[in-house]
């Protein structure tokens, strides 16, 4: 078998409840307000006190104006509430959705008593189709009113479109010995792929981090985390990923040059992580995780390219779908990747059955290779014999599901 990833040293992380309000000092609140039919469609979260904020966003050059709102408000370094509306994604709406964008920012700071630019401003649904400012304003009072500690369930669920599940976590850990919570929610199903996706994230923490180091670390952590991740090759107007961080623990703030900080970069990565591979085990029709091991290539970039490569590969996923060992399939999309490698030296695993060694298919047991594939999660180990690198991928199966989805999804 070939040599397992490097797991790096992660301090004690436990799992809590309460997803995105679990940290001291935040609330959170859900509800429907009529942009959908009937699901809850705007999400209210609120620090009691200013947060550091860092974000990134998506990197299609298309990019829906309450992105802009927001990329314009997170510049000052510090925010103090998160609005998110879903079922409109306010993009490609003219001067108006820039216009409609900045009010939601206004009409929230007026609610809460604080500057609209502590707001950062989420839209997820439909493209073209103006926000319905009448709701969205008499939504905004309703959630300051139904702000809770425990209102996190309701958040993650007012974000969701095509999402079959909510998405959140929570966990502490000791940092300068004082328990720190993050928690955080997420959404996405479809239109899933690298350099931000059709996904949103929002995550609050009680940790003290100075802005400076708060980007640095949310930055490395995507990377690693949300940009791993593909349901279908396609990237959105909507992305962004957006953290605050009130210093309610009490420790000392969180430098570039503090050793905890790596602690908190860990369990940063620990919840993004665990958010990602839930928005791919939830892609739209998907019935299976795929995670995608790429090991023994000359660098981290080339092992990251040649995952992505198979990961976009919809041969290799209808086959993963069909619980066919189609290996071949595996192969040929590492060799369109772009990456430098033999082909005669690669060695393809499914789950633990290997199925080709030095770029030549081998006697293996269907039958196996079948059980291995019906599971709910699967692994595929690529193994280039190249180098000392490796880097792990994320994506789903491709089914007949997704194709309907996305046949009728304005109606």
């Amino acid at each position: 078998m070939a040599a397992p990833l490097h797991k790096p040293t992660v301090p004690a992380v436990r799992e809590v409840p309460g997803g995105v309000s679990a940290p001291r000092g935040f609330r959170a609140a859900g509800l429907h307000i009529g942009i959908k039919r009937s699901r809850k469609d705007l999400a209210l979260v609120v620090s009691e006190s200013r947060a550091a904020a860092a974000a990134t966003f998506t990197t299609n050059r298309v990019q829906a104006a309450p992105v802009l709102v927001t990329r314009e408000n997170v510049q000052g370094g510090y925010l103090r509430a998160i609005v998110c509306n879903s079922g409109n994604a306010n993009a490609c709406n003219g001067p108006q959705g820039l216009i409609d964008a900045r009010r939601m920012a206004e009409l929230t700071g007026a609610a809460l008593g604080i500057p609209a630019h502590e707001v950062a401003v989420a839209s997820t649904g439909v493209i073209g189709v103006p926000l319905p400012m009448d709701k969205i304003a008499a939504g905004i009072q309703q959630a300051v009113y139904r702000l809770s500690p425990e209102g996190g369930t309701d958040a993650a669920m007012a974000i969701m479109t095509t999402d079959t599940v909510p998405k959140q976590i929570a966990v502490e850990v000791e940092i300068h010995g004082r328990p720190v919570r993050i928690g955080a929610m997420a959404k996405g199903s479809g239109m899933i792929h690298p350099n931000m996706a059709t996904m949103l994230a929002f995550i609050t923490t009680d940790a003290a981090v100075e802005t400076g180091a708060l980007q640095a670390v949310l930055r490395r952590s995507v990377d690693k985390t949300y940009n791993r991740i593909s349901v279908d090759g396609d990237t959105s107007t909507n992305d962004m990923v957006v953290v605050l961080a009130n210093g309610q623990a009490g420790h000392p703030p969180l430098a570039e040059d503090d050793p905890e900080l790596e602690r908190f970069a860990a369990a940063l990565d620990y919840v993004n992580g665990y958010l990602a591979r839930a928005i791919v085990r939830d892609g739209e029709g998907a019935t299976k995780l795929i995670e995608i091991r790429v090991v023994g290539a000359k660098t981290e970039a080339d092992a990251v390219q040649v995952g992505r490569s198979i990961a976009r590969s919809n041969l290799v996923k209808t086959a993963v779908y069909g619980e066919d060992a189609n290996w071949g399939r595996i192969l040929c999309a590492a060799g369109y990747s772009g990456v430098d490698f033999d082909p005669s030296r690669v060695d393809i695993y499914i789950g633990d059955l290997l199925v080709a060694q030095d770029g030549t298919g081998l006697a293996f047991d269907e039958d196996k290779a079948k059980e291995i594939l019906r599971a709910a999660d699967v692994t595929l180990t690529v193994d280039l014999k190249a180098g000392p690198a490796a880097a792990t991928v994320w994506t789903c199966d491709l089914t007949y599901d997704y194709v309907k989805i996305n046949a009728s999804y304005r109606s």
